[in-house]
């Protein structure tokens, strides 16, 4: 881009038969210019990648709740199998126990992990500041 600010010049007059402030200004203007060009592109580059980021998140629902809907009929599936072997309430109490015993367990491990990130600081980095900071402080009293 820089290139083409250099070349879109309609000033015809040779850059060396200008004095330091004309140059000044006309670099000032330049870099100007292609700042704004930089930010424009950078611009319509993230709003590409954002309509692209959304198309992709869509999708992902949209599969989210397909699979949710597979589940629910294989767990309709699981009932129909014991239900051969069981009467149907006791089919259907035995696979809602099985799901209700595994959501537990996912929760009680989702806390765990939950626990681990509180408080949302990074507590080495903090520490390791704070030692700095002290390190420069007597450094700065012993000169």
């Amino acid at each position: 881009m820089a290139h083409k600010l250099l070349d879109d010049r309609t000033d015809t007059e040779p850059l060396k038969d200008k004095s330091v402030a004309e140059l000044l200004r006309l670099l000032s203007d330049q870099v100007r210019e292609l700042v704004q060009q930089e930010l424009r592109m950078a611009r319509s580059e993230l709003m590409e990648k954002g309509k692209s980021a959304g198309r992709g998140a869509g999708m992902f629902g949209a599969a989210a709740i397909t699979a949710l809907f597979g589940a629910g009929t294989l767990l309709a599936t699981i009932v129909l199998a014991l239900d051969l072997v069981l009467p149907a309430w006791a089919a259907a109490l035995i696979v809602a126990a099985v799901l209700l015993a595994t959501a537990g367990i996912m929760a009680l491990m989702g806390r765990a992990q939950t626990r681990k990130a509180v408080p949302p600081m990074p507590a080495h980095t903090v520490e390791s500041v704070k030692r700095d900071v002290q390190a420069v402080k007597e450094h700065a009293h012993h000169h």
